[in-house]
């Protein structure tokens, strides 16, 4: 035990020291941070504060009047004779950024509503006005029914009902709310970090073992020691580097977007914020929504109407956004957060183990990495798979194709944590366990055989054929 101790002590003290480690520590957690700062900053700057004094051409009779400034738009009316000469003189006016025109009503109470600027609008200012005059044109057809009690009818359809999942127990009839986006999210990311980690560190396995096998480094190191503790040895040491530069990644990332965001002052908060009026401010025929300007027109009191149009807009928008919180910190509580830990480790190192050891004896069999491509056809397969199933399976955890493909080994390090986190029969993870260990030995040892001559062969790629040979070799 010695020696495997002082292999892995020297895989790991060589590669943390490379510059390719070094560089990938500290490059990637910025990548990843910039995945989360980008969207920040842009959240932050994207907006457009700028105000434009709009030309407003009234036909209806109805809109102008009505029309509210905004923070970025400021509406004048103008008479409907010099209408042709300012939208002639956009192009080099500096009193008017655009010309808005609303043509005469039809029979049916609709009017033509058009936009004349100089340069291209944006989505979110034709967004604004759009929004007003739809709500102010509706408006004036409910007016024109004559609905009695128009008020009560417009709070009376409003309908925001939402579907809740609830989990219920032996002794909790009631049951607790609970979030399958959480269950989702967990299943996912947990998945996909095993099977990058397990396809990247077991490829560095592999390139370990062709690189001291072309520097005639391993005649000299299995002169002392075993293949089998070298190629043991090997595996556990860069399986300690993997778990170095992980936590590595963690730590970096979390301080880098934490420095990020007390730099610029931006946190998740005001983006969730900005998300909640950017939903508000979009258009839309809900009645509900009519805004005071509109109601007016109606003959609707604003006030009555306070709960459905501005409760509506904003604090129903917000509280529901609170609300979804609720199901998510619901769900945690009664996730089996030591499990999932638990589960995510045991099955990251023997997923590990089992296509490290593999890796290993391609990287035995070959002098150089261009000639691996045919022998790792039969480990990348059953990792896609994986990657697949894993997929389906955290949306549909109990689907037949999700069943097997956490129970067989080649497969379930990906697909079993995607379902642990659903709840999984005992028997099911007993039974993954036993045949992922009991795999990860026996491919150990097809493994170890293949390394034992592969290591201290030269000159070219073995074949599959000699490759059975030396499976066939005694100890």
């Amino acid at each position: 035990m010695s020696k495997i101790g002082i292999i892995i002590a020297r895989e790991y003290s060589t590669r943390v020291k490379k510059k390719s480690f070094i560089i990938g520590t500290f490059l990637v957690p910025i990548l990843f941070a910039l995945m989360f700062v980008i969207p920040m900053l842009i959240a932050m700057y994207s907006s457009d504060n700028k105000v434009r004094t709009i030309a407003v051409d009234d036909q209806s009779g109805i809109v102008a009047q009505k029309l509210e400034n905004k923070e970025n738009i400021t509406y004048s009316v103008i008479d409907h004779s010099i209408a042709e000469q300012i939208k002639k003189d956009l192009p080099s006016s500096s009193n008017y950024y655009a010309l808005l025109q609303i043509s005469a009503m039809d029979s049916l109470m609709n009017s033509e509503v058009s936009i004349f600027c100089s340069e291209q609008v944006s989505i979110s200012l034709k967004d604004q006005i759009q929004s007003q005059v739809n709500e102010i044109l509706s408006a004036n057809k409910l007016a024109s029914y004559n609905i009695p009690d128009l008020e009560n009818v417009l709070k009376n359809i409003r309908n925001n009902a939402t579907v809740k999942t609830l989990q219920v127990g032996k002794d909790d009839e009631e049951g607790k709310e609970t979030s399958v986006g959480a269950y989702m999210a967990i299943g996912y990311i947990s998945s996909f970090i095993i099977y990058m980690f397990i396809f990247m560190f077991g490829s560095m396995v592999m390139q370990g073992v062709i690189e001291e096998k072309n520097n005639r480094i391993i005649e000299v190191i299995v002169s002392s020691v075993k293949p089998m503790q070298l190629m043991i040895g090997k595996i556990v040491g860069i399986a300690l580097v993997a778990l170095t530069q992980f936590m590595a990644w963690i730590v970096l990332t979390f301080l880098i977007v934490t420095g990020v965001s007390m730099a610029t002052g931006a946190s998740s908060t005001s983006i969730v914020k900005q998300g909640v009026q950017a939903q508000t401010n979009m258009p839309g025929m809900d009645m509900s929504e009519l805004n005071a300007s509109g109601m007016e027109v109606a003959g609707i009191d604003a006030s009555v109407l306070a709960e459905t149009s501005e409760n509506a807009s904003d604090s129903s928008a917000i509280n529901e956004g609170l609300n979804a919180i609720a199901p998510i910190m619901n769900t945690l509580k009664q996730m089996n957060i030591l499990g999932i830990i638990g589960t995510f480790i045991l099955y990251f190192i023997l997923g590990y183990l089992l296509y490290a050891s593999m890796f290993a004896a391609v990287g035995a069999c070959v002098d150089n990495q261009a000639d691996t491509q045919q022998l790792l056809l039969p480990i990348t397969i059953p990792l896609i798979i994986g990657l697949f199933i894993m997929m389906s399976a955290f949306q549909n955890p109990n689907s037949t194709a999700a069943v097997w493909g956490s129970i067989i080994p080649f497969t379930s390090p990906m697909v079993m944590v995607a379902r642990f986190a659903y709840g999984v029969p005992a028997w099911q993870y007993i039974l993954s366990v036993a045949l992922l260990v009991g795999t990860f030995l026996f491919m150990g040892w097809l493994s170890a055989k293949i390394y034992r001559i592969g290591i201290l062969s030269y000159g070219k790629k073995a074949s599959w054929k000699e490759i059975f040979k030396w499976l066939k070799f005694k100890d």
